[in-house]
């Protein structure tokens, strides 16, 4: 039985404190004995908007191998939730996650593929696609856990990709997110948990959570829930850590006495 860590971090414009405290989360999972690890979407830089492309980098930028390294110093598998990926076509840029292995090689690369286009009601909204392009790929990736399937948060509202990556066999389902405060407290765990009973697998969720400048709230809750839906462990506000076993026996188990995978009809 493996453990794993969901971060839960209050990311802002200081990109030098922001992978400071990923570093400390990280390195407090891996002593907690976590074998695998997830940073929150954009973990390493939440700022103002128009300031979005010079934080951006490329796969091989200082903070991605940062990462690498820290993967490596550690011994986990590294999820670095998301960074803003330059390079993307008519100047936009991607909101990337990474996935890196214990030895620090990279082991996936995924791009948001919906992006948060919204008026949340909150008096507030959104364009990520005014500076950011989608993806096209869907990305899984065996992982000493378990086949890990990634995604990006609002990714989370559509449940087609999830059985996308359930069907390439993915037994445990990625979710690094920055859930708005509106939004989340209404419909985070609900989607997190309908996401795992759908598929019977186990996602781990790591989050955004707490108060990033005076217009930005995220919600957090950074959490682990088991393929029957029930969560296993929750951060509540602020930096933290949530961290669960995965249990494949468990997952096995709930796989075979109610065999709604196998069940499923796609005419």
């Amino acid at each position: 039985m493996h453990l794993i860590a969901a971060a839960q971090m209050v990311s802002t414009a200081d990109k030098a404190h922001n992978l400071d405290v990923a570093t400390r989360l990280v390195r407090q999972a891996a002593s907690l004995g976590a074998h695998l690890v997830g940073l929150p979407e954009n973990f390493s830089w939440m700022g103002p908007e128009p300031e979005r492309p010079s934080a951006a980098e490329g796969l091989d930028g200082p903070t991605l191998s940062r990462m690498a390294e820290l993967a490596r110093g550690t011994k986990t598998t590294l999820l670095a939730g998301s960074i803003l990926e330059e390079g993307a076509p008519g100047g936009r840029l991607y909101n990337t996650s990474v996935l890196f292995g214990p030895d620090g090689a990279r082991l996936a690369v995924y791009r948001k593929m919906h992006l948060f286009d919204v008026d949340v009601g909150d008096g507030a909204t959104y364009q990520e696609s005014a500076a950011v392009a989608p993806g096209t790929e869907v990305v899984a990736a065996d992982t000493v856990v378990g086949r890990l399937g990634m995604s990006v948060c609002y990714d989370l509202r559509f449940p087609e990709l999830y059985r996308r990556l359930s069907k390439d066999g993915a037994t445990l389902l990625a979710v690094p997110a920055a859930f708005t405060m509106m939004t989340g407290k209404d419909h985070w765990e609900v989607l997190l948990r309908a996401r795992a009973i759908e598929n019977q697998a186990y996602v781990l969720a790591p989050a955004q959570g707490g108060r990033h400048s005076a217009q930005r709230l995220t919600y957090g809750h950074a959490m682990v829930v088991d393929p029957w839906g029930l969560v296993t462990a929750r951060a509540s506000e602020g930096e933290g850590l949530a961290i669960a076993p995965v249990d494949p026996e468990l997952q096995t188990r709930i796989r075979r006495n109610l065999p709604c995978l196998a069940h499923r009809r796609l005419d």
